[in-house]
C-alpha cells in the first residue's frame, strides 16, 4: 500500500509516516498545505491520501477541500481525514461521494495504534471509517427511527452494500436483483430509519452511518 501525507504540522506528518512504514505501508509523499496535496497524488498516483482539514493558509477547510479535489480528479484514491476538531459538514461532503473509500478521525481519539491502521486499511481498500462522535453528532436531530434492527434481512444486506460505497446499480448485480427492487428496498430502509427528505441532509450517508453506529 502506498500513502500521501498531508498537515502542516511537520512532527506529527513524521510521526505518522515512522508508524507508516513500520507497519509496511510506504509514504510516497509528506506534504504541508492543499496545492502540494494535489500535485503529490498527481506525481504518485497513492491508494490512500491521509489529510488533515485544517492547513494553511487560513487553517479552516484548505484540507477538506484539497481532498474533494482528490476524489473528483482521481477516484481511485481513498481518502481519509484527520481533524482536531468536529467539521460535521465537511464531513457530509466528502462522505457522501461515490465509491467508498473514505474516512474521517478525530486526532485526539486516535490512541489505540492498531485501531488506526485498520482503519487505514479499511479506507484504502474501499471501506468507511468514521468517528464514533462524528456519527452522533450527524445523526443528533429527531427522528422517529426505531434503528437498524427494524431493518429485514434484506434491507441490511442492503445497507450493508451501501456503507462499502456501492450504488445501487452495483447493488443489483451484487445480489441479483433488479435496480427498480433496490430502489424500493433503499426507501423501504430511509422510512425505517427516520430519514426525512430534506434539503440540507444527504440520506444515503446517514443511513450508513446509522448502519455504523449499530
Amino acid at each position: 500500500m502506498r500513502a500521501v501525507l498531508a498537515d502542516d504540522s511537520v512532527l506529527l506528518r513524521s510521526g505518522l509516516a515512522l508508524l507508516l512504514q513500520q507497519q509496511g505501508i510506504t509514504v510516497v509523499a509528506e506534504v504541508g498545505d492543499g496545492e502540494q496535496l494535489l500535485a503529490a497524488v498527481a506525481e504518485h498516483q497513492p491508494d490512500v491520501a491521509i489529510v488533515d482539514i485544517r492547513m494553511p493558509p487560513s487553517f479552516t477547510v484548505e484540507g477538506v477541500r484539497a481532498a474533494l479535489a482528490v476524489r473528483r480528479r482521481y477516484p481511485g484514491v481513498a481518502v481519509l481525514l484527520l481533524s482536531q476538531h468536529l467539521e460535521h459538514r465537511e464531513a457530509l461532503a466528502l462522505l457522501q461521494q461515490p465509491g467508498g473509500g473514505v474516512g474521517y478521525l478525530l486526532k485526539d481519539r486516535i490512541t489505540d495504534v492498531a485501531g488506526f491502521l485498520r482503519d487505514v486499511r479499511r479506507v484504502a481498500a474501499s471501506g468507511t471509517a468514521i468517528d464514533p462522535i462524528v456519527v452522533d453528532r450527524l445523526l443528533r436531530r429527531p427522528r422517529v427511527s426505531v434503528g437498524v434492527g427494524a431493518l429485514s434481512p434484506r434491507e441490511r444486506e442492503i445497507l450493508a452494500r451501501m456503507a462499502a460505497g456501492r450504488a445501487n446499480r452495483g447493488i443489483s448485480a451484487e445480489l441479483h436483483l433488479s435496480e427498480r427492487t433496490v430502489e424500493t428496498h433503499v426507501r423501504s430502509i430511509f422510512v425505517k430509519l427516520g430519514l426525512a427528505d430534506e434539503p440540507d441532509t444527504h440520506r444515503r450517508v446517514l443511513a450508513v452511518l446509522t448502519f455504523l453506529a449499530d
